[in-house]
């Protein structure tokens, strides 16, 4: 059933831009996003943003903004500074190793032990058999200490040898932190000089400054360290107009439309069934609700504490949602937390 719905949704991507939101010569920003369009531009409602700016406030919002058909129609706070964006960056991942598959350097179907990947005190043979797709998919059933967990994931993870590759998802830092050794054996770049290269560059991020606003974090119990990003909402958005361009920008194609769609295709639920996860991108189930949508068409990405990317590529819509998680006191911006403000900030558009 999870292949059906995999090529079924790669099929729907490869139909090209009118299946989806976007028309082939949809506008782009340039070097600088500049000052969001008039309400009378853009056709959104101002007192339905407004209502939207102060639910953010009531969440502790840093900055939001929205993106329509590729224009600023809203920014919310200080869209122009680079924060932490704890896990996005397994979004921000996904996307170059597309760029890698599609170029023949990687292969999904090649397991730890062809690459070598082994960590400290060793791997067993059973976890050596996980392959880079399933670790894409947090289902490599390596249940190893990792860099940067949050004291919850620790709590969690399951034991050891509890499950086999392939047949159980966890959201499991440990296959996340590899994939990025994994990426920098196979196309000898970091993580970070691919992001500078292969996204900043060609999509024009206006604020991240390389090495600046990049760190690995490193942690005894594992090889891999966590690759931490600081990006601004605005450059975060340009990665979220592409997605929701089916990887294309202007008149390049960065991604393949088909590694969008494969990486957006839930192929495990989790527990409580609020959504499902793809290739390191979120995609809602009976999460909210309140969001019309068709197959393949809502995703997002995901960090702690309440930072996102949403995708709507059935109305070319991204929103960049992010919290100061340096500030004391600051409150969780869950899924379920954040669902008000989209809520309003759909009601607020033209296309509700």
């Amino acid at each position: 059933m999870i292949q059906i719905l995999r090529f079924a949704f790669i099929g729907l991507a490869l139909l090209g831009a009118s299946a989806m939101g976007w028309a082939a010569d949809a506008s782009f920003p340039a070097a600088t996003w500049g000052e969001p369009l008039t309400v009378e531009a853009s056709g959104w409602s101002r007192e339905g943003l407004q209502a939207a700016d102060k639910i953010a406030s009531s969440l502790g919002t840093q900055a939001y903004l929205v993106v329509h058909r590729g224009a600023l129609v809203h920014g919310y706070g200080d869209i122009a500074r680079p924060l932490n964006v704890y896990s996005v960056r397994k979004s921000l991942l996904d996307v170059l190793f597309g760029v890698y598959v599609d170029r023949g350097v990687i292969d999904l179907a090649k397991s730890l032990e062809e690459l070598g990947i082994d960590d400290e005190g060793g791997l067993s043979q059973a976890e050596r058999k996980a392959t880079v797709r399933q670790l894409l998919q947090a289902r490599s059933g390596v249940y190893h200490e990792a860099a940067y967990e949050t004291r919850e994931a620790k709590a969690e993870r399951p034991a050891r040898g509890s499950h086999a590759p392939g047949e159980h998802w966890y959201y499991n830092n440990w296959d996340f932190n590899t994939l990025g050794g994994i990426f920098e054996r196979r196309t000898g770049k970091t993580v970070f000089e691919a992001l500078r290269d292969d996204l900043a560059g060609p999509l024009q991020f206006e604020d991240f400054r390389y090495p600046e606003h990049t760190e690995n974090a490193f942690e005894r119990s594992s090889r891999y360290p966590a690759y931490v990003m600081k990006l601004s909402a605005r450059d975060l958005a340009r990665v979220g107009l592409l997605m929701a361009r089916d990887g294309r920008w202007r008149d390049r194609q960065i991604v393949p439309a088909s590694w969008v769609a494969e990486s957006t295709t839930a192929y495990s639920t989790e527990p409580e069934g609020w959504q499902g996860y793809g290739y390191l991108w979120w995609v809602p189930q009976r999460a909210w609700p309140f969001w019309s949508r068709s197959p393949g068409s809502l995703f997002f990405a995901w960090g702690n504490g309440g930072q996102y990317i949403v995708v709507d590529r059935q109305r070319d819509l991204v929103i960049v949602h992010q919290v100061d998680r340096s500030r004391l006191f600051t409150r969780n911006v869950t899924p379920g937390a954040l669902s008000d403000l989209l809520a309003r900030i759909l009601r607020a558009s033209p296309e509700r």
